[in-house]
């Protein structure tokens, strides 16, 4: 990616190769590159850490090589494209001798690396689609000889326009209906990424899950899907009609989830299908008109939402970002709800969790850890307290078993206690 790039002509079309022009990107690139140089590829948020998650201790090697080697911005999409070959090869040459979980694990590490790449690809150039061709083959290929059943899934929008994901069956199905979650990537996720490995938490307890890429996200956004809250609401109902399809699930225990930007996405499609029969969220992004990661974080969130949008001016941008509340969206919400938030997360004040739960008419739980930032973890309170993932994912299962729930405001405080907390 050049590091130095002409302000292009304002417009707004998806499918155009174009960057967009953020001025803090522009003005403000020296100093990202000095806070990657002092903190590291982690300075906005802990993304390898989502990736060691995903991939397990196999990957641990690769991504020290990554932390090691971005030293500026526009290391990162080489850095991971390195490491993806070398996954890639290894996986093709385990595959060729007949070491078929070496492939299958290699294939899939390879899958998450060619797509950690795509983050700085803003644009729908060859590049891009090129990286997306080779994120998608190495993951069919671990799909294959997956632990589990997995298959690529493509989500019909009525307006026209499909939406990627892929549906994993539980461990172990042997054919008796299940039950399943729609589940949603943040800004920067992308569903590759969004189950485990090894040891997932949703498979682990019976439940399907279809992991989508909606509008504006990674490879809906390259098949010409943009970002919007019209696209957003229909989605709600489209992924929920290709689970009820689905043989294998019980339709009337299908939920949602998101994190991170996933949490508005997944609040909006929830808002408009009430069908679901829970909605989970964590690392909440509620605020409205995002004005706390547009404007105050860093400018590459801007950046990216911009991509995913189809804008490439600012002024145009900031002028759809602010028609993005929830407002008249969270009232429409009468199923039960969890919403998993850091007391100091510095994308979205926390307060927002609280108005948009407020404001919901079914049964809703919020649970804040002390001292936790947006990506809720590596605090006493997490330590020490309900595991954030284990927690969410219990909270699912039993109300999609049919567990009532009451509402409650809870707060985790740094001994790992659960109190109730009013509102602040």
């Amino acid at each position: 990616m050049s590091e130095t790039r002409k302000k292009p002509v304002p417009r707004r079309a998806s499918l155009e190769p174009t960057e967009p022009y953020v001025r803090r990107m522009e003005e403000q690139r020296w100093l990202i590159d000095s806070t990657i140089r002092s903190i590291g590829v982690e300075w906005d948020q802990p993304r390898l850490n989502s990736y060691a998650t995903a991939c397990g201790p196999i990957a641990a090697g690769d991504l020290a090589s990554v932390r090691s080697r971005v030293q500026k911005y526009s290391d990162i999409n080489p850095a991971f494209e390195s490491v993806a070959r070398r996954r890639e090869a290894v996986a093709r040459m385990a595959e060729a001798a007949g070491h078929a979980v070496t492939a299958r694990d290699n294939y899939f590490v390879a899958s998450v690396f060619w797509a950690a790449s795509q983050w700085t690809l803003l644009t729908n150039d060859a590049h891009n689609l090129a990286n997306n061709v080779r994120k998608r083959e190495c993951f069919a290929a671990y799909a294959k000889n997956a632990d589990h059943q997995v298959e690529a899934a493509w989500v019909q929008l009525p307006g026209g326009g499909r939406l990627p994901g892929w549906f994993h069956l539980p461990y172990g199905f042997r054919g008796a209906r299940v039950p399943a979650i729609v589940s949603i990537p943040g800004m920067d996720g992308f569903k590759e990424a969004n189950i485990a490995l090894a040891g997932d938490r949703w498979l682990s307890r019976g439940i399907a899950v279809l992991v989508l890429e909606g509008p504006g996200q990674y490879e809906a956004v390259l098949g010409g899907v943009p970002f919007s809250m019209a696209a957003w609401k229909a989605t709600g109902k489209a992924a929920f009609d290709w689970l009820h399809q689905r043989v294998e699930v019980d339709a009337q225990r299908i939920g949602i989830i998101g994190n991170s930007f996933g949490s508005f996405f997944a609040t909006l499609a929830a808002a408009w299908e009430s069908r679901y029969r829970a909605a989970a969220i964590t690392s909440i992004c509620l605020e409205p008109g995002g004005e706390t990661i547009f404007q105050k974080a860093s400018p590459t969130f801007k950046h990216r939402f911009m991509y995913m949008s189809g804008f490439t001016d600012e002024t145009r941008f900031d002028r759809m970002r602010r028609t993005m509340t929830l407002a008249p969206h969270a009232k429409r919400i009468r199923m039960p709800f969890l919403c998993v938030a850091g007391e100091r997360d510095e994308l979205c004040p926390v307060e927002w969790a609280w108005r948009t739960l407020d404001a919901m008419r079914g049964p809703t739980q919020l649970v804040v850890y002390q001292e936790s930032r947006h990506s809720v973890g590596t605090v006493p309170s997490t330590v020490l307290g309900p595991n954030p993932p284990a927690m969410s994912a219990d909270w699912m299962l039993d109300r999609l078993n049919g567990v009532p729930l009451e509402s409650a405001r809870l707060f985790v405080d740094a001994s790992g206690t659960l109190v109730s907390r009013s509102h602040p």
